[in-house]
């Protein structure tokens, strides 16, 4: 695993923590772990890849979809992961039409300057 992962993962963890207003020991004890693994989680230190099942009991405790932390870490195939649109559509689905055809057309604009060529739905368009 990459350090930019493992920053990416740490991140997520201790934004999210924050938020919730849990120290460190707290997220720990909610989750049932060590709170050194809580601490070098957050410092980006891990000298091995988290178990999954202690992403799964942080994720619960911290109400994030586990999926977001497995992404962190690249442990989900590209293949697997739904393209923008409908990602948006079933993650997002309370905004309003308009609000998420804003959306798309403007992901749209930020992937092709970057040079990225979609092969995915249109905007509109769902993959189901």
């Amino acid at each position: 695993m990459s350090s930019e992962e493992y920053l990416q993962l740490a991140k997520i963890i201790k934004e999210t923590r924050t938020e919730k207003g849990y120290s460190a020991s707290e997220l720990a004890r909610r989750a049932g772990v060590q709170p050194s693994t809580i601490t070098r989680m957050e410092a980006a230190q891990l000298q091995h890849p988290p178990q999954p099942t202690t992403l799964v009991a942080i994720a619960r405790v911290l109400e994030l979809p586990v999926s977001d932390l497995f992404a962190s870490l690249n442990w989900m195939p590209k293949e697997q992961l739904p393209s923008f649109t409908p990602y948006l559509r079933a993650k997002y689905g309370e905004l309003p039409d308009e609000a998420q055809n804003d959306l798309e057309a403007e992901f749209l604009k930020v992937a092709q300057r970057y040079g990225y060529e979609s092969n995915g739905p249109h905007p509109s368009q769902d993959e189901f």
